[in-house]
């Protein structure tokens, strides 16, 4: 009986939230920063909308597609939508709030290399259709790698390996940790920490570049996603800037943009935010995986990297979409030129029906003809529109044309990376689908 009225008391808040909202202002001039809003000021059903929301991801709990999940979505430049569901765990204990802190999986490569790319890209010292062994030399010396270019490698058409799993390279037959490149206890010769306890080689880093240099390339040019590089462009990036990777994208865009809590290695820093867990490791930590990067990859680099390894906020991360939606412009401040904006979220081989940009997601070839369950993402999304998702059951994504960003936050992946309910009752797209709709019907 209590949580029907709790249903009905927030239906009621609701609406009035919607009458009291009508006169708000709409579209803000271009370049602006993100200012709260509501559904009602965009005379849209709010009452309606939360109802399908409500339904869509109460669903997914109920079906362990995640424990507790979060959406926002902002219309020009104004944030009209922003709720949390559920908790961090099927426990129940700990409700997940609306300034939690989320590992973001893949996420990471639009986040954190990426946007620095651009950069470099605009300041000439990247050139995407120069070959990448220009930039990356060990590469010169390997025939199938010394052409692929910046760009085949963005738009993963290089023929690259998707992943490699260098976790192998450090565990023994009985899953006990190879001294050589872990222990316990940091000392001068292991000081990046892996997880709470466990400290990797400094120079391991070096030794799956060599693994990834020495990595097989597909003959046939092809549509062939693969993470490999993002593992090597912090080390570039380094190099052609002279600061450390993490140093850079926070000063240059992390502190600039206003994204308070937006990093690497948050169980370091002393957010009052929580940190949302991700996975139950059995094959590694033994451990619950929370506030500590859950790709195994990026944490053998210590937490940071170009994969993977970034946490954030929603707040945090619809301040970057609008930035790239923006066509590289927030807060009246120029990131990225439009020119490179407009080159990185363009389809760059739809003739090899390869759907992707530069780094970006797009959405599949005529995704608008396809019904949901194949779609990717909703079919209303507009061809212009791009983002990407994360393996912990991440979302984001921005478009242009209906000057939409839409943020979906989920550990989908607790306690098991085998749960994939996210993924087959395409809760993300359906979500996103409720708002393209209301819009439409507005019209």
């Amino acid at each position: 009986m209590l949580k029907y009225l709790f249903i009905l008391f927030g239906l009621f808040v609701t609406t009035l939230i919607a009458q009291e909202d009508k006169k708000q202002p709409l579209a803000l001039p271009v370049g602006s920063s993100l200012q709260i809003s509501s559904l009602a000021a965009y005379e849209l059903d709010s009452v309606a909308i939360y109802h399908k929301i409500d339904s869509i991801i109460t669903n997914g709990i109920k079906n362990n597609a995640f424990p507790g999940a979060q959406i926002m979505v902002a219309k020009e430049g104004n944030i009209i939508f922003h709720k949390a569901y559920g908790y961090h765990t099927y426990d129940s204990v700990q409700p997940v709030a609306l300034n939690d802190i989320y590992d973001l999986a893949s996420v990471t490569k639009i986040m954190g290399p990426l946007p620095a790319l651009m950069k470099l890209v605009d300041e000439g010292k990247l050139d995407l259709d120069t070959p990448f062994s220009s930039y990356w030399t060990p590469w010169k010396h390997k025939k199938d790698k010394r052409n692929i270019t910046l760009r085949e490698i963005l738009a993963h058409q290089a023929g690259l390996e998707p992943y490699i799993v260098f976790l192998n390279e450090t565990l023994k037959n009985n899953g006990r940790f190879k001294n050589r490149f872990l222990r316990s206890k940091p000392n001068k010769r292991f000081k990046n920490e892996v997880f709470e306890g466990i400290y990797v080689k400094n120079n391991f880093n070096k030794k799956m570049y060599r693994i990834i240099n020495r990595s097989t390339v597909s003959a046939e040019k092809k549509y062939k996603y693969s993470g490999l590089t993002f593992l090597i462009f912090p080390e570039l990036i380094a190099q052609l800037t002279g600061i450390p990777y993490e140093q850079y994208i926070e000063e240059e865009f992390y502190k600039p943009l206003g994204m308070k809590t937006f990093g690497f290695l948050p169980s370091t820093h002393n957010f009052s935010n929580k940190i949302v867990p991700t996975e139950m490791d059995t094959l590694f930590r033994h451990r619950l995986t929370q506030g500590w990067v859950h790709d195994e990859n990026a944490s053998l680099l210590g937490g940071i990297s170009g994969n993977a390894g970034l946490f954030g906020t929603a707040n945090d991360l619809a301040i970057m979409m609008q930035m790239f939606l923006q066509k590289g412009i927030y807060a009246g401040k120029r990131y990225i030129s439009e020119k490179t904006m407009n080159e990185f979220i363009r389809v760059q081989y739809p003739q090899n029906d390869n759907r992707r940009g530069l780094g970006f997601d797009k959405p599949l070839i005529d995704n608008n003809l396809l019904p949901l369950e194949e779609s990717y993402p909703a079919p209303e999304v507009s061809p212009e529109s791009f983002g990407h998702s994360g393996f912990t059951g991440t979302f984001v994504w921005a478009d242009p044309k209906n000057q939409l960003v839409y943020i979906f936050l989920s550990n989908r992946v607790y306690p098991t990376r085998a749960n994939r309910n996210l993924y087959d009752l395409h809760i993300r797209s359906a979500v996103q689908q409720v708002f393209y709709k209301a819009f439409q019907k507005r019209l």
